[in-house]
């Protein structure tokens, strides 16, 4: 046997006498730079970053609705009903490469399978900030101007023959001649989601639409989460008679369906409403329906706070109920209602397209996701163009997955702060 020789002094002398980090102690190690901690606070905050980017981007759409849309949501082309979406190109039909991008006229072939073709005798250049049907932007200053559009010249193809100067004359007095008779046709109209069955720019009503479908859901949203969180605060910090009354009638509103309620609400009033009776009819139902999930949530949140050791040094101070509850419990109880009141909005927000896809929200000719959808029924239309009549759902998908990005950020926002 060979005995074991214990380590020399200084074999040991080196060696570190700090632990090793961790694989997850290196990974969650605090940066030491102002760019590792920026990187460490976006990968933290990417949901409520790329929540706050869709909404904000949606809204901003809405706004700006009139000067995106190329033409008048209810202008109709009945030359051109359920048109397919226009082809942009770069490329004329003789292979040549254009710098402008152009479309070409299209052209009803068969009225009856509503079939078109493009007539490539001339190209039709596409111009930003051409002038079109008149609006007011942001509701104050008229103007004509909008994004996009189709330019007023046209342009023929390369491969046409040309006149000579006798000919040229002979052309242009027998055009002068033409011209007193007939008017040329104006251009065409660019379609980038094609046109209804009434020949209206789908694009146009889409962008116009999001007015009315991002106004009153949010609205209905906001006013009834202001009406939920008062009533939820005074029947936490007032007494057992108001407490017992306000919740049995909440507790009565959260029984009921709310989609079964909704619809027997409005079966109530006529069913032909001009836009903005509608809507303010619709943000009523909604507050009606919606204050009674925040009230119970405010109520918990109060009845939690008011035992805590700053409300208790407030009521010590002699501080009114009123400054005590909106001063003190109701700052310290925002972020569960806030991120209650983003989970409320989707529900809105689909209720509003359910009515209007059900005829009993906003009616034509005004536009509104919901009764864009009726397009969809059609399966033999879904079938030819499913993109374009399930725009608006997407739309509606993009906005409630902002929606719940934002309140999913909201509430981990919160949590890393509680820390």
């Amino acid at each position: 046997m060979t005995d074991t020789q214990p380590p020399h002094p200084s074999d040991t002398r080196d060696a570190p006498t700090t632990p090793t980090q961790t694989a997850w102690e290196r990974a969650h190690a605090a940066p030491v730079n102002w760019r590792g901690r920026a990187r460490r606070r976006l990968a933290r905050r990417w949901k409520l970053i790329a929540g706050l980017g869709i909404v904000s981007t949606f809204y901003v759409v809405a706004v700006l609705a009139s000067f995106i849309a190329p033409y008048d949501a209810s202008e109709q082309s009945r030359q051109q009903p359920l048109a397919p979406p226009t082809t942009i190109r770069f490329r004329d039909s003789e292979g040549r490469w254009q710098v402008r991008p152009f479309i070409y006229r299209l052209r009803l072939t068969d009225p009856l399978a509503r079939t078109y073709s493009e007539d490539t005798s001339a190209r039709f250049p596409l111009k930003l900030f051409p002038r079109g049907h008149s609006y007011k932007l942001f509701g104050l200053f008229q103007t004509d101007r909008h994004l996009f559009g189709v330019a007023h010249d046209l342009s023929r193809r390369s491969g046409a023959p040309q006149n000579s100067d006798a000919t040229q004359n002979a052309t242009a007095t027998q055009s002068a001649t033409q011209s007193a008779n007939a008017s040329p046709p104006p251009p065409p109209r660019v379609y980038l989601l094609g046109t209804d069955e009434f020949g209206r720019d789908r694009l146009s009503r889409l962008l116009m639409a999001s007015r009315f479908s991002l106004a009153v859901g949010p609205l209905g949203t906001l006013l009834a989460g202001v009406l939920g969180v008062f009533l939820g605060c005074v029947s936490g910090y007032a007494g057992r008679r108001v407490d017992a009354l306000l919740m049995r009638a909440a507790d009565a509103m959260l029984a009921l369906p709310d989609l079964v309620l909704i619809l027997a609400a409005r079966a109530a009033f006529p069913l032909v409403l001009p836009p903005a009776r509608a809507g303010a009819l619709l943000v009523g139902i909604f507050i009606a329906i919606g204050w009674a999930e925040m009230a119970r949530l405010a109520r918990g949140m109060v009845l939690g706070l008011r035992e805590r050791e700053f409300v208790l040094a407030a009521v010590s101070l002699g501080l009114t109920e009123t400054r005590i509850l909106f001063r003190h419990i109701l700052p310290n109880a925002s972020r569960p209602l806030v991120v209650q009141l983003s989970l409320m909005l989707p529900a809105f927000l689909l209720a509003e397209t359910a009515l209007s896809f059900l005829g009993v929200g906003v009616q034509e000719p005004a536009a509104s996701w919901g009764n864009m959808l009726v397009s969809a029924s059609n399966l033999t239309l879904l079938g030819q163009q499913p993109l374009v009549l399930l725009s608006p759902a997407f739309a509606i998908f993009l906005f409630v997955l902002g929606v719940r990005l934002l309140s999913d950020g909201l509430r981990r926002d919160g949590d890393l702060r509680a820390r």
